[in-house]
């Protein structure tokens, strides 16, 4: 294995930062619990843990095969990674009001109509995949990684969001607050908004 605690750290940080980000897994996510509880949000979690594998997965394998064609492309990607956070933290700042939108065919009760409702909303958004490809240059050497690196990856990029979510749906009630709530959403989209900048201004000296 090639990475290092620190790596590891580093990039269990980012995923920390961008689950603290209001989305549409946070709407689902909320959704589902106030209508059936604990026992109808894990499942969704559970199916957002396919997607938080998946990309990563491609992302690595299909830059592996980029720089197979041209040598120097992951240093310029890397420096992607670094406007790509600071441009997610400045657009969070500047829209911190805005409130989030809710998809009702995500909230259907059931154990397995909740598994696909989180493959659907973390599969749904093909430009997921882009941010992976832009994000994991920044925290890695893709052309030294191995198995185990990339099982690392992988288990970070599924472990940190799943029990986020997890213990998300246990809280629901302060949750709900923070959505109906303008001024907690706003300041939460504040504080993760510096908090992306923050990473974005480390990558090139990580």
């Amino acid at each position: 294995m090639t990475l290092s605690p620190a790596d590891l750290l580093l990039y269990a940080g980012a995923l920390l930062v961008l689950f603290l980000t209001p989305g549409p897994v946070w709407v689902a996510l909320i959704a589902r619990t106030l209508s059936g509880g604990f026992n109808g949000a894990w499942p969704l979690a559970l199916g957002v843990v396919i997607g938080d594998v998946l990309w990563p997965l491609v992302a690595i394998f299909g830059l592996t095969w980029l720089v197979s064609l041209y040598g120097g492309i992951l240093q310029a990607i890397s420096w992607v990674a670094c406007v790509m956070f600071i441009a997610m933290g400045v657009l969070l700042i500047r829209h911190a009001d805005k409130t989030i939108a809710s998809d009702s065919r995500l909230t259907k009760p059931g154990m397995w109509a909740g598994f696909i409702a989180g493959l659907a909303v973390i599969l749904g958004n093909p430009k997921a995949v882009l941010f992976y490809m832009g994000m994991l240059p920044g925290f890695f050497d893709l052309t030294a990684v191995t198995g185990y690196d990339i099982a690392a990856i992988c288990t970070l990029s599924f472990i940190v969001p799943l029990i986020g979510n997890l213990t998300l749906a246990l809280f629901i009630g302060k949750a709900r607050a923070l959505l109906t709530s303008p001024t907690a959403l706003k300041r939460t989209n504040i504080i993760a908004g510096f908090l992306l900048i923050g990473v974005g201004l480390i990558i090139p000296f990580a």
